[in-house]
């Protein structure tokens, strides 16, 4: 299998598993119908963040040096936001809930890519 299309689905598994762990510590906040839903909406976010994720972080990226970084935690949370709002099985009540999300889908990519690192090195 290609690198590219690897590491797409890779990104998918990572914003499904994010979304799905985040939706069970936020349950009054963040709904989605079923498996399928969260399925599909970790698909798009992880388009969302291939296609318009790098856009943002450019123009922001003012904000991303005076902050040191910690704007790419609002950046996060509005590509979940944004999601929400494409897809409407997922439903993000609040923004607050869509920046927890990213935090929560951050720190599953930091633990995997961690995981597929040191396997790599194994090998």
């Amino acid at each position: 299998m290609n690198r590219p299309l690897m590491r797409l689905l890779t990104r998918w598994l990572v914003c499904s598993l994010g979304l799905w762990i985040a939706a069970s510590f936020l349950s009054s906040s963040i709904r989605y119908d079923d498996g399928l839903g969260i399925i599909v909406a970790g698909f798009i976010l992880a388009v969302v963040n291939l296609i318009i994720k790098p856009v943002l972080v450019i123009f922001s990226l003012p904000f991303l040096i005076f902050t040191l970084g910690l704007f790419m935690i609002i950046i996060n949370g509005f590509t979940v936001f944004l999601v929400s709002k494409l897809y409407s099985p997922l439903e993000i009540t609040n923004f607050w809930a869509a920046v927890f999300a990213g935090m929560v889908i951050g720190l599953v990519n930091y633990l995997v890519a961690t995981i597929l690192d040191v396997e790599g090195k194994k090998t």
